[in-house]
């Protein structure tokens, strides 16, 4: 869904003109982009919460070399789901995943070790 979609959504269900619509969109998103930037948390019961994190300095380390960086503290955008909304995806993650299932358990036996890639090494 994006920013067209919601506007066609509000004309739909609230029976505003496109431009009534647009300002309605527009402004919310200014309103809740000026909470944040300001340091509030904009909470939406059922649906989540939008709010920024300080995040301190810390020490990480490079995977290829090993080396020791230095990562600086900065601000981060964080978006905390409701509850009602968790459990809404995750009930209709679900109903995929019972299907995924049992296209990936098609291969057994002697077809499943057939398809498996094996490698040899030499000596040297």
């Amino acid at each position: 869904m994006n920013k067209q979609d919601l506007v066609r959504s509000a004309t739909e269900r609230l029976g505003l003109s496109r431009k009534d619509a647009v300002e309605l969109v527009d402004g919310l998103f200014d309103d809740i982009q000026a909470a944040v930037v300001s340091g509030d948390a904009v909470k939406i019961p059922g649906f989540g919460q939008f709010k920024v994190r300080d995040r301190a300095a810390r020490m990480a380390r490079n995977p290829a070399t090993g080396e020791q960086v230095k990562v600086p503290a900065k601000r981060v955008f964080k978006f905390l789901p409701a509850k009602a909304l968790k459990e809404a995806v995750m009930s209709k993650r679900g109903s995929r995943a019972g299907t995924a299932r049992k296209k990936s358990g098609s291969k057994t036996g002697k077809a499943a070790a057939g398809a498996r890639k094996t490698t040899t090494r030499k000596k040297r």
